[in-house]
């Protein structure tokens, strides 16, 4: 390289370039080139300097002492100058100089520079004028700098308080969500329920991002003045936040709080990234402002007109989803409370956790805080946290006592093997086999059949009795499904093959519509033939239902037939929604502690779980929502190895205004049922409104049956008819008083399930009570031995209408209760269904008790 070119150089890419051509050429002549290779150590801190280097080709890396022990680090391009401040104070080496690459270096030596400095003053006067104007610099900024903190201090977040806790689906996503969000500089929401922390997850996104070394401040919305003054600044004025910042990271705190006259500016702040200083009146405007800040906004409720302006979005999950991770938070939240008040951490019990899962925690992870600080507290140094000192109560539990705890060998018991399985194939299979063969071939009347009195006059008014206190109990131990289950069994044996799989989409669509219309059926088989009274088509229908479980369980896995199809089952389940027991698993244990699922899908013995085939009817407890589709075999209890399943006393019926979900077809059924109580009094019905049809005659007789489950449905229709009538007139102002939107007629209509469960216990309370105190002599009877010395406790008339007109009055009562509670309305609202259901009630006495 030529002389002059290689002045031109040092003019234009160097620091010398403040020195005149003649010292340039001076020190150009003195100059010579080295090459370094990569990972040479050219200058080396602290030691005597022994040249000077200018990078003239290559990249190198300048590490300069912070403090002990920690080296900050810069890298050198070419016209970097290496060495000359320590040759102009005489002073050792202040960094060390590594190659990252093969570098070229023109060096000059010590000795030959200070003779320069002889020669050329002038080199030091520059300098030191160089020096004064970067310390007049220096100044300036740091004046700005310590202005600059000032104007931030109060908003600065200093660091993130702690990372995403756990292990769940929900904590490995939210992780990943934050490095995506922190690995650009566009904008977030953050939105989530309060107590989520959703702050700290701004200052992890800011903290993981290439803008950790700039400052990061957050503001609450709500303190924001309408005009955004100390965001934007003013014109000609005190400058704002956002200038202060520069490519720092601003948090948006509760947006959803935000001034409306701020909403716009923030999303040309948002689409364009510019702001608009405020003006005074009178002021012109000057075009917007750039900012190179980046954005988080933070919001507790969706914010649509935002949610779309932003890049990432992150919707941080509530800390009831995330039961899995809640015994990780336990245990941080006890390190850190334990550190800061210097006590050594405790253990947690495993039914305090079980306590802890259950419970929804509405403040999250701020709450649950709180909640370790004060057990804690009530602790007094123990190193065993128990439950006792976790104030958590579930909300859903409210109002449950759970039997399973209270009574330990009652726990026991359902766990063994006598319940249901011995019961039910010692005992149960073969009575049923009995009673089938005694229906056939003993006499065909309830007077001269034992079997038939039992289950006319004694298991019909006893299964409606108990539905109330236990619900479905009955598809524990019932024949019809036991039959199924053998024959399931013996037919994998004899030909091995996969069951097939439950066509779920199909049943639940069209299951409940079948037994409905199979229970019609059954109605009219019951009515025309006088089922009741003829012992061999009783069993015929025993026999019917049989088959119908056993076809099902030869072709499908498990109790299809109990699940759907069943006329009895769908019965039972309509009617345990009244009971005071329910079979129901801790939710939050299940979510959290659960992963085989041996409560559903079986399998072998877990913890203190034992070997099970699962639930027989695909029913997860800690999914129930109400009696309907649990049998209350305890399968899920024995199989749970967590300890998670509950048996509680509850108040009746309570989930029908709770967590009950309607179904069109179970409305149908309880309608249904509500016209066959008319028609077991058909006679008397006939009689009462002197209709005079022939009975006798099929014909006619069928037409009535028809007429009497038809005609029944029709007033709670016409009621509800008349209540929507009266909402519609009051939207239209045509009366005078406020009306309310009624909810849905299949939502409504479980208000008639204490009236129609009444007045089906009151028809059959004459047969229980006259009828069913006669077995003993009816016994004999069909045995041939007809005896008139044999003891019978029948009621008397008065005694039976007295419980029949009581049964239905508290019937009646408990109807209007149920439905002011489903609908959660004005009692006046709903005026037109409690008079419905009184006309219900009068015309089931007059059917029932008045004759």
């Amino acid at each position: 390289m030529s002389t002059e070119t290689l002045v031109n150089w040092l003019e234009k890419s160097t620091e010398l370039g403040i020195l005149s051509r003649e010292i340039l050429q001076a020190i150009a002549g003195e100059m010579e080139m080295t090459t370094f290779p990569p990972g040479f150590r050219v200058v080396i801190e602290d030691t005597p300097v022994t040249n000077l280097y200018i990078l003239e080709r290559g990249q190198a890396d300048r590490y300069r002492s912070k403090q002990p022990g920690l080296m900050w680090a810069s890298s050198l391009l070419p016209g970097a100058i290496v060495n000359l401040s320590a040759l102009q104070r005489s002073q050792p080496a202040d960094s060390r100089i590594i190659a990252r690459t093969e570098c070229q270096f023109w060096v000059i030596s010590a000795d030959r520079w200070y003779s320069l400095l002889k020669r050329y003053p002038r080199i030091t006067e520059a300098y030191a004028e160089r020096l004064a104007a970067k310390l007049e610099q220096l100044e300036a900024e740091i004046a700005y700098e310590r202005e600059r903190q000032n104007a931030l201090r109060s908003y600065l977040v200093p660091r993130a308080r702690r990372g995403v806790i756990g292990n769940s689906r929900y904590a490995v996503k939210l992780r990943q969500q934050i490095r995506t969000a922190s690995s650009d500089s566009r904008s977030v929401l953050i939105s989530g329920e309060p107590g989520l922390e959703k702050d700290n997850l701004a200052a992890l996104i800011h903290f993981g991002s290439h803008r950790r070394n700039e400052p990061i401040i957050q503001i609450k919305s709500a303190l924001l003045q309408s005009n955004g003054a100390e965001l934007f600044g003013r014109l000609g004025g005190k400058p704002g936040l956002l200038e202060w910042l520069g490519e720092g990271t601003l948090i948006l705190n509760d947006v959803q709080e935000l001034p409306a006259q701020l909403c716009p500016q923030i999303q040309q702040l948002l689409t364009e990234g510019t702001y608009t200083p405020v003006v005074k009146e009178g002021q012109i405007p000057r075009p917007p402002r750039s900012t190179n800040a980046r954005i988080i906004l933070i919001s507790e409720i969706v914010q649509p007109k935002l949610d779309k302006l932003t890049q990432h979005k992150i919707k941080v999950p509530s800390l009831r989803v995330r039961k899995a991770d809640l015994e990780a938070q336990v245990n941080y939240y006890l390190n850190i409370i334990g550190r800061k008040k210097k006590l050594v951490k405790p253990q947690v019990t495993r039914e305090a956790i079980r306590r802890l899962q259950a419970y929804d925690f509405p403040g999250n992870l701020q709450e649950l805080q709180g909640m370790v600080d004060r057990a804690l507290v009530q602790a007094q140094g123990s190193r065993v946290l128990t439950e006792e000192v976790f104030w958590a109560q579930a909300k859903k539990q409210k109002f449950r006592l759970n039997l399973l705890n209270i009574y330990p060998k009652f726990r026991q018991f359902l766990r063994s093997d006598w319940y249901p399985d011995r019961v039910n194939y010692w005992f149960t299979t073969w009575v049923f086999a009995l009673v089938v063969i005694i229906l056939f071939v003993a006499p065909q009347d309830r007077q001269h059949n034992f079997a038939l009195n039992i289950f006319w006059a004694w298991w019909w008014p006893l299964i409606l009795l108990l539905f109330p206190i236990i619900g479905r109990l009955w598809c524990a131990f019932c024949p019809f499904m036991i039959y199924g289950e053998i024959v399931q069994k013996l037919s994998l044996k004899i030909f091995p093959r996969t069951l097939n799989q439950w066509p779920r989409k199909q049943a639940e669509k069209w299951g409940g519509w079948f037994l409905f219309g199979l229970f019609t059926l059954i109605f009219l088989w019951e009515e025309l033939w006088n089922l009741e009274n003829t012992a061999y088509l009783s069993s015929c229908l025993l026999l019917l239902i049989t088959a119908g479980a056993v076809i099902f369980s030869l072709i499908f896995e498990r109790r299809f037939w109990c699940r759907y199809l069943c006329p009895i089952g769908g019965m039972n389940g309509l009617f345990a929604k009244l009971s005071i027991i329910e079979l129901r698993a801790q939710q939050g244990t299940c979510a959290a502690e659960c992963s085989t699922y041996q409560c559903y899908k079986g399998g072998p013995a877990l913890g203190e779980g034992l070997t099970t085939n699962g639930c027989p009817i695909y029913s997860h407890p800690a999914q129930l929502t109400d009696n309907k589709d649990c049998v209350l075999c305890m399968t899920c209890l024995k199989a749970c190895p967590h300890r998670s399943v509950e048996l509680n006393l509850r108040p009746p019926g309570i989930e029908l205004w709770t967590t009950h979900v309607p179904h069109s077809y179970e409305v149908a059924l309880l309608f249904l049922l509500l016209s066959g109580i008319y028609l077991h009094r058909l006679p008397e019905i006939n009689d009462l409104l002197g209709l005079g049809i022939n009975l006798d005659q099929f014909i006619p007789h069928l037409g009535l049956s028809l007429a009497v489950l038809i005609i029944p449905p029709m007033i709670p229709l016409v009621a509800y008819a008349v209540m929507q009538a009266i909402y519609r007139l009051g939207q239209a102002e045509s009366i005078p008083f406020t009306s309310y939107k009624p909810l849905s007629f299949v939502s409504l209509a479980y208000g008639y399930l204490p009236l129609v469960w009444g007045g089906s216990l009151a028809h059959y309370w004459r047969l229980g009570l006259q009828e069913g105190g006669r077995v003993i002599p009816v016994t004999f009877a069909t045995f041939g031995q007809i005896r008139d010395d044999l003891p019978s406790f029948i009621g008397d008339p008065a005694v039976i209408s007295f419980l029949q007109g009581l049964t239905l009055i508290v019937s009646l009562l408990i109807t209007i209760f149920v439905t002011q509670k489903i609908a959660n309305r004005s009692i006046k609202s709903l005026i037109p269904q409690h008079l419905a259901s009184l006309c219900l009630m009068v015309s089931l006495w007059y059917a029932i008790v008045g004759t």
